[in-house]
């Protein structure tokens, strides 16, 4: 696929599932939507198209190293929420990305197998699972008149965020390309919006439901390093949205007992 058909659809396949988030988060509220977003749906465009314009060994890395992403990412919602228990949107965003980047930075140095990779990450997912605030009462959330520009702003931005990571991934390198490319875009923008209307409580609520979300984050890169230079790019990925939609459908259900979603 040449580079013009390559960047079309990317202007397509990205806004159409950044979209359809935005809409069922709307539709059922900010914990499903963080729930939701624990799908890759920038991540995984990022991965996808790596491998049609840099080739399925690069794409492989680039897994890997988001898969390792996953403890950046729990790392960002425990930072937030347990700042939020004391202060604004603000100086939670600030801890939450400030964390992100430290952890991001420390598996830049370690480049552990990839099965060991995930055994850990469903690990530091449990234990960040256990370690968010739960003594928050959760308001009701409020009636929202979202404007004209919000599903467009969202879109143009995971969509910028997409065609210049994957553009810039050759200078970075497939690793830390990979760790870069889960950083939690689209939860910061529910979140801080929740914490803005709703104060910490549904804040904390749209990351808790992430952490939730991640497990099958982690299946989905998982299963991609493992099968993108074995089996090829169709194969890989068919693979791994099978096992990720049914691993996020248990996490719903796990949710629904915990009072999460």
């Amino acid at each position: 696929m040449g580079p013009a058909a390559t960047l079309a659809l990317k202007l397509v396949v990205t806004p159409v599932l950044v979209g359809a988030a935005s809409l069922a988060g709307r539709r059922w509220g900010a914990a499903v939507s963080g729930w939701l977003v624990g799908i890759p749906f920038t991540s995984g465009p990022i991965a996808f198209f790596l491998a049609l314009s840099l080739g399925t060994h690069f794409a492989a890395a680039a897994a890997a190293g988001i898969l390792a992403g996953t403890a950046s990412q729990a790392a960002f919602c425990l930072a937030y929420a347990w700042t939020a228990r004391r202060a604004g949107w603000p100086p939670s965003l600030l801890a939450a990305i400030a964390v992100f980047m430290v952890v991001t930075a420390a598996f830049d140095l370690v480049v552990p197998p990839a099965p060991l990779t995930f055994a850990g990450m469903i690990g530091v997912l449990a234990v960040a699972l256990w370690l968010m605030p739960r003594d928050l009462r959760l308001a009701p959330e409020p009636a929202v008149a979202f404007p004209a520009w919000d599903i467009p702003a969202r879109v143009a931005v995971a969509t910028t965020f997409v065609v210049l990571l994957t553009s810039v991934a050759p200078v970075l390198g497939p690793r830390l390309a990979g760790l870069v490319a889960p950083f939690p875009l689209y939860a910061t923008v529910l979140a801080v919006f929740a914490h803005r209307l709703g104060g910490a409580g549904p804040a904390i609520g749209v990351l808790r439901g992430l952490v939730l979300g991640l497990f099958a984050f982690a299946v989905f890169f998982f299963a991609l390093a493992e099968l993108l230079d074995r089996s090829g790019i169709a194969a890989a990925f068919v693979v791994a949205i099978l096992l990720a939609l049914a691993v996020q459908a248990a996490s719903l259900a796990a949710g629904r007992r915990m009072r999460i979603a």
